[in-house]
């Protein structure tokens, strides 16, 4: 897209054909929402798979399971992890129905601090619950070593598994993407610290189109890197706005989740938070549903998004702790 650009006009008059469902998954009773970045549709195409904080921004020293399963109807029917993650940050459900979760091991917002030799890892389940597969050491690593604050994971069609790590903004944070064969050995890292072509910061969401290219949330640098699986950047795109999370569906349409600008990134302050839709192909943003928080303190609207079989649209909510669902309007 040729007119895409950091000084780029923001992006904010597209139209809303979405309607707000608040209320939509029910928790067992006496359980709230926490914090939730994390968000995927089943294999089915139709249940939903949420990893939330435990009530509060961390899981540290709570005995609640933190992956939750909801069938279309929005009712609980299958729940796991307890004592295992402390900060679930992103979810995936791959082509087998498998559930891959990412345990940031961030803190704040009302969270306990992450223990010692806990968290930074990858967790495969299945969607019984059973642990398959556990990618990274507990407590982190640093340089050659992983992960530290991973946020995202998705897996491609050879089975490979890309994850994207670092949290962080300051100068010389980890800011990488990490490519794993199917039984979790390390085959290459893409990636560092910075604002150039190649370069990183926050990298925060991944998706894959239906071409297999990879769409990076360069949420630092207010961007969408698309690249191949050679990692030869192929397009840089600012018209979706500061990306903390991207879903892709089958037809190619993209969804931009924006939960930080103006606020968080007061440079970002001309874009409006919310979701940005339009076409991975091209690249033409058709519309948006804006953050319903007229001044939020601090991060709102959702971080993490994903779209159903039926069209139907998931926004989790780490500032707000929710999960909304978004219908066309009739």
């Amino acid at each position: 897209m040729g007119q895409s650009s950091p000084s780029m006009p923001a992006v904010n008059d597209r139209p809303n054909p979405f309607q707000t469902v608040e209320g939509w998954a029910k928790l067992p009773s006496g359980r709230t929402w926490g914090s939730t970045s994390a968000v995927a549709i089943d294999k089915d195409g139709k249940s939903i798979w949420v990893a939330e904080r435990c009530g509060v921004n961390s899981c540290a020293n709570s005995t609640l399971p933190s992956v939750l399963k909801f069938d279309e109807r929005g009712t609980l029917v299958t729940s796991f992890g307890a004592g295992m993650i402390l900060s679930p940050h992103g979810i995936h459900v791959d082509r087998d129905g498998n559930i891959w979760v990412v345990d940031c091991a961030c803190t704040g917002g009302g969270g306990a601090p992450a223990p010692q030799g806990k968290g930074h890892q990858i967790y495969k389940f299945s969607p019984k619950g059973d642990l398959l597969m556990t990618l990274g050491a507990p407590g982190g690593g640093r340089d050659s070593a992983f992960f530290w604050q991973p946020n995202a994971v998705i897996t491609a069609r050879n089975g490979d598994i890309y994850v994207a790590e670092g949290h962080s903004s300051r100068a010389g944070a980890n800011a990488r993407v990490l490519v794993f064969d199917k039984q979790g050995k390390l085959k290459r890292t893409w990636g560092t610290f910075g604002k150039g072509e190649g370069q990183l910061d926050q990298p925060h969401a991944l998706a894959i189109d239906s071409r297999g290219r990879l769409f990076i949330g360069d949420r630092g640098n207010d961007r969408i890197l698309i690249v191949d699986e050679q990692f030869k950047v192929l397009d840089t795109w600012y018209q979706f706005s500061r990306p903390s999370g991207i879903w892709i569906d089958a037809r190619d349409s993209i969804y931009v989740a924006d939960s930080e600008s103006g606020s968080v990134n007061p440079p970002h302050a001309a874009w409006v938070r919310g979701i940005r839709i339009g076409s991975a192909r091209t690249g033409v943003v058709t519309a948006f549903i804006p953050d319903p928080e007229a001044k939020p303190p601090s991060t709102s609207s959702a971080e993490g998004v994903a779209v159903d079989a039926a069209g139907n649209i998931y926004g989790a909510e780490v500032g707000q702790k929710a999960l909304k669902r978004y219908e066309r309007k009739k």
